[in-house]
């Protein structure tokens, strides 16, 4: 009886909750959605997400029903959801948008999820948001499409109509980055690139959009990077010219080498960058590549001496996060115990380094664990608990703890 008393309870509060967020219309055709936008005079926005796509699934279960959210979009949009995939276990509603879904896809180049399609209160499109975001992040981004100035398919129209206008381009670009049109983004970088002087451009105005249009290797942004180093360094706050150029180089050397199916050595790759690019220092950001090329080939043995290696020469300025994410691939994919006592000597220190984030006491909780320190686990583990205040966090915790004490596997 307690328990039915409890329900009663909880649904009237369940249902508040959910009216205060975004108001997503169903049994609605594409048609029927475009009529209701006309007659009360708004915007229409489309959530075209997947079932499997993580990030869809955080805007639907944390992002949309929160109240600032639900808020903004049911006063300024008639809300719709289209899931872009098919499953078996689809519903009626679902499969009778299965042909607009497809529709969407081509006639507005929908090719990755989460993709947010904004149009006008006659159903034209203005707007589109790719991926997601926190909450007043994702607001500030669809207030955009509500003005002609900062709409992006109208800005798109613009830039077709006057492709060589400089200050349509740099509104361009910006705007073709944040919705991933690769494509635009790089056409109007490049108009606006060629307008400016050398001076110009090593501006703290104008160095993103160096940055981003210097992407792609020996691009006359990438040249001017690699050219001027001192002035990119004087105005960028973010990135050493050396380190920006390095990375790119040496990523896209492994990345070709991937591609081709062909093997990767690293020094032959420093050697050969060396002769090409004799003023970019490469061996920091081969070194860091290591690691990640040899966990994504599951070669944990390499994975372990070469972050060792690293941690060797660079370990100052290794953020605790990187050692965590490390010593979890460990952790999850590797029982070798001299892998495994590496990788609790890198969550060791991701302890030091950041004192008392849960995060990085569970990690070294499990590898303890994986180790056979049981004892030492599980109370590294009961102290990541006692500093959670999230409780969903806590609950996984806690689970964790759970098998711990049983015996049981953590990992995979």
């Amino acid at each position: 009886m307690k328990k039915l008393i409890l329900m009663l309870f909880l649904i009237p509060t369940l249902l508040f909750a959910q009216s205060e967020g975004v108001k997503f219309e169903h049994r609605l055709n594409w048609s029927q959605i475009k009529e209701k936008a006309a007659k009360e005079n708004k915007f229409i926005f489309v959530d075209c997400f997947t079932t499997w796509c993580g990030p869809c699934k955080y805007m639907s279960s944390t992002i949309f029903p929160q109240a600032k959210v639900g808020d903004f979009f049911n006063a300024k949009f008639i809300n719709a959801k289209i899931q872009m995939d098919k499953t078996k276990n689809d519903n009626e509603d679902i499969k009778s948008w299965y042909e607009e879904a497809d529709r969407f896809a081509k006639d507005y180049k929908v090719r990755a999820y989460p993709t947010f399609l904004i149009f006008d209160s006659k159903g034209t499109l203005v707007h589109r948001i790719v991926g997601g975001g926190e909450a007043d992040d994702f607001i500030a981004k669809a207030q955009k499409s509500l003005d002609p100035n900062t709409q992006y398919e109208t800005l798109l129209a613009k830039f077709n109509a006057d492709p060589t206008n400089v200050n349509i381009a740099k509104s361009m670009a910006m705007a073709a980055k944040e919705a991933y049109d690769e494509e635009t983004q790089a056409k109007a970088e490049g108009v606006v690139l060629a307008s400016l002087t050398t001076d110009q451009i090593f501006t703290k105005e104008n160095i993103s959009l160096l940055l981003s249009a210097a992407n792609v290797v020996d691009s006359k942004a990438f040249n001017l990077i690699k050219d001027n180093p001192a002035k990119f360094d004087a105005v960028s706050e973010k990135v050493k010219a050396n380190d920006f150029l390095s990375q790119l180089l040496v990523s896209n050397a492994v990345n070709t080498k991937i591609r081709a199916k062909e093997t990767v050595d690293f020094a032959s790759i420093e050697k050969e960058l060396a002769q090409k690019y004799p003023t970019v220092n490469t061996e920091k950001a081969s070194l860091e590549m290591q690691p990640r090329y040899y966990g994504y080939t599951k070669n944990y043995p390499g994975l372990r001496d070469s972050f060792n290696k690293y941690i060797a020469k660079y370990g100052s300025t290794i953020t605790a996060a990187e050692l965590n994410n490390m010593a979890w691939s460990i952790f999850e994919n590797c029982n070798d115990p001299a892998c495994l006592k590496a990788a609790a000597e890198w969550s060791k220190l991701s302890n030091e380094k950041e004192k008392d984030a849960p995060m990085y006491l569970d990690t070294f909780a499990n590898i303890l664990y994986r180790l056979g320190e049981k004892e030492k686990a599980i109370k590294t583990q009961e102290k990541a608990i006692s500093l959670i205040t999230d409780a969903t966090q806590k609950e996984e915790y806690v689970a964790t703890l759970q098998k711990m004490k049983k015996g049981e596997k953590t990992w995979q």
